[in-house]
């Protein structure tokens, strides 16, 4: 199936941000409840490439480094150990809003392979959509798997043939209730214009004002530094240090605190644990996401088992006291995108799916994956709604997984 090439350049200076998750129990208002949609799906104007069915080909995984988020190069490891001859792998540069350039000629590096069939990116930050395109200007048989973009749906959709990203509008209407059960009267939403201004990002926020003032939760906004500005990631994290014990003598410890970006969580987490305060989900839900560092849980042997991690987070929170305060998914988001991203993009390859967006592969592959880190674990997907064509995006899949909270 040939589809309309559709070249996008983007010079992108937004960091990335991620998302949240279901809740076992209530039930959101029907005019905003994430759902299946019963309209007719729209499919992107992209380059969808011919698959031929071949035994030898090659995987990329393209992650950023461990500084800037150690569950995805970990994760991205991980499938190279499981399949060693099949999988290559490469990084951004930590600093990817300045250097594009260096995003883009790394993916056409890895695609200079002819063996390199399918390419999965997670996170995918701002500058994929161009580094597609460049890469899809020779070779347009490549297949696109994104996790967790940093680009607004219009322009990452028609590039990548399968996006993959936490609900994040349905977060703002699931925290609220979550954080009401574990004690929250007030809720502090920490960012910066930047993140601000991202679509998703916004959603999330609007949705967090409604269901907040519904649970009677006083939602106050604080403008924190952007870890790309002049202070960088230390002056950011130093900020969160600092405000979250000055918030919580103003509005009390019954006070949850969110934050949209990565670098912040571990600040976040440690001083919400030593003020005792109320922690119901990172951006980038996951039991990995910050808990190792800002807790100092040993983590050696142990990079993807969440079992283990689970167990160590109890053990954390019944030392601290904060039990039935602390919350998160059963489920590492990003590292479930790669997995899922590789094992999708082999049944492709193997001629094992209908097309390169197979639903009904998509949906079993996100499961099993699931499943392998922790299991009877039920994820729910649904497909991204555009406003400008009133319809779901077939190839933009929303996933959600309920709540974990540490009694």
């Amino acid at each position: 199936m040939k589809k309309k090439l559709l070249c996008l350049l983007l010079a992108a200076a937004m960091v990335f941000s991620l998302f949240g998750c279901r809740s076992n129990d209530p039930t959101p208002p029907d005019d905003n409840t994430p759902g299946d949609s019963q309209q007719t799906p729209n499919t992107p104007d992209q380059n969808t490439p011919d698959v031929t069915p071949t035994s030898n080909y090659k995987i990329g995984i393209i992650t950023g480094t461990a500084s800037q988020g150690d569950e995805e190069i970990t994760q991205a490891n991980k499938m190279k150990e499981k399949y060693p001859d099949m999988i290559v792998t490469a990084t951004y540069p930590d600093n990817f809003t300045t250097e594009t350039e260096t995003v883009i000629s790394n993916a056409v590096a890895m695609a200079s392979d002819p063996d390199v069939k399918a390419i999965v990116w997670c996170q995918a930050i701002p500058g994929t959509t161009a580094a597609i395109n460049k890469v899809r200007e020779t070779r347009d048989d490549i297949i696109f798997i994104v996790g967790t973009p940093g680009e607004d749906p219009g322009v990452i959709d028609p590039a990548a043939d399968l996006v993959f990203q936490v609900d994040e509008p349905g977060c703002g209407i699931v925290i609220p209730p979550q954080a009401k059960a574990q004690g929250a009267k007030t809720m502090i939403h920490s960012s910066f214009p930047r993140h601000m201004s991202y679509a998703l990002i916004v959603a999330r926020h609007e949705n967090l004002i409604k269901y907040c003032e519904q649970e009677g939760i006083k939602l106050v906004d604080v403008t924190a530094p952007d870890p790309t500005g002049d202070s960088g990631m230390t002056g950011a994290q130093q900020f969160i240090l600092e405000d979250v014990p000055r918030q919580i003598a103003q509005y009390g410890e019954d006070t949850v605190f969110f934050t949209t970006n990565c670098g912040m969580q571990e600040p976040l987490i440690r001083s919400v644990f030593e003020n005792h305060a109320i922690y119901t989900l990172q951006c980038c839900p996951s039991p990995f996401h910050a808990f190792p560092a800002a807790l100092n849980i040993d983590m050696s042997g142990h990079e993807a088992d969440v079992e283990y991690m689970m167990e160590q987070l109890q053990a954390k929170v019944d030392e601290a006291g904060m039990n039935g305060r602390v919350s998160t998914w059963g489920v590492p988001c990003n590292m479930l995108f790669i997995s899922a991203g590789v094992e999708y993009a082999r049944k492709v390859l193997d001629g094992k799916t209908n097309g390169v967006v197979d639903d009904a592969a998509i949906r079993e592959t996100i499961a099993e994956c699931a499943d392998q880190f922790t299991e009877g674990m039920q994820m729910t997907l649904t497909n991204y709604e555009d406003d400008s064509t009133n319809g779901p995006v077939t190839n933009h899949y929303l996933v959600m997984a309920d709540f974990v909270t540490f009694n």
